[in-house]
């Protein structure tokens, strides 16, 4: 994706702010020139996700691509007992991720080691479902929706959420359709960016933290900023500030606290 997009643009520096698993769909957000320093901040924003969840039958990845490791009977479900189920699942939960992972371990990828047929010991994690939703069910099938912290898998949440249900299951299929402020609604395909071209589909980079509050600074400020300097900015406070100069330019991200304004990236 990264590389069509850099031929598209002709630029050199393009990052992304998220990776998707190859069967995966979903909105990723693409950084272009000095935004891809934002990447982190993206990236940690909230994700929304749509999976469906294939009951009775164990995958070696978790997911529809790995090869089939076991399968179990599926109880009679209804709605009360997948509600009471899913409510174990929100909020702050551990969960150890699925071994065919880009975590690395010993310095090398999970999936590599997996691949290899290395035994894979992850530890689980610490992640946060601020919501997850039963949108749908049959006798074998759930489709869900998840909004949960950076770090979580969905494939590892398809597989314990099957597990409580006193059985075996898999995700089926992933749909990503919100990461922080960016939405599948707003997204746009590869070739839409073909036909339009990259700069008229370009975003600002501040839509990167929306909530941001934003200053303009004069031209000595603005001068003294981009070249890393703290300034004074007297009832500015806030983690992050979007900075512009006297010609409504973004210039920065910075942050302010105690009247102070200090550089955090230069744009």
């Amino acid at each position: 994706m990264v590389a069509r997009v850099r031929r598209l643009a002709s630029q050199k520096r393009v990052g992304h702010a998220g990776t998707l698993d190859p069967l995966a769909e979903g909105v990723l957000p693409v950084l272009l020139g000095r935004a891809t320093r934002l990447a982190d901040y993206v990236q940690s924003g909230r994700k929304t996700y749509v999976a469906t969840v294939q009951l009775g039958v164990a995958t070696e990845s978790d997911d529809a691509e790995g090869a089939i490791t076991s399968r179990a009977e599926v109880p009679p479900l209804s709605e009360p007992l997948l509600q009471q189920v899913l409510a174990q699942f929100r909020g702050d939960v551990l969960q150890t991720p699925p071994k065919y992972s880009a975590l690395k371990v010993g310095g090398q990828r999970a999936y590599a080691l997996a691949r290899r047929g290395a035994e894979v010991d992850l530890a689980p994690r610490l992640v946060t479902i601020d919501d997850l939703h039963l949108m749908n069910y049959t006798e074998s099938v759930l489709t869900l929706e998840a909004t949960c912290s950076k770090g979580t898998y969905i494939r590892a949440l398809a597989r314990d959420i099957a597990l409580a249900l006193s059985t075996v299951g898999y995700m089926a299929s992933l749909l990503r359709t919100r990461v922080g402020p960016f939405t599948l609604a707003d997204a746009i395909t590869l070739d839409d960016l073909a036909t339009r071209g990259v700069t008229e589909a370009l975003l600002p980079a501040s839509i990167a933290l929306p909530d941001a509050p934003k200053v303009t600074l004069e031209e000595d400020g603005a001068r003294r900023f981009a070249n890393g300097q703290a300034l004074q900015a007297e009832n500015l406070r806030a983690t992050s500030v979007w900075v512009y100069d006297p010609l409504g330019r973004l210039i920065g991200l910075g942050t302010a606290q105690a009247d102070v304004l200090r550089p955090r990236i230069a744009l």
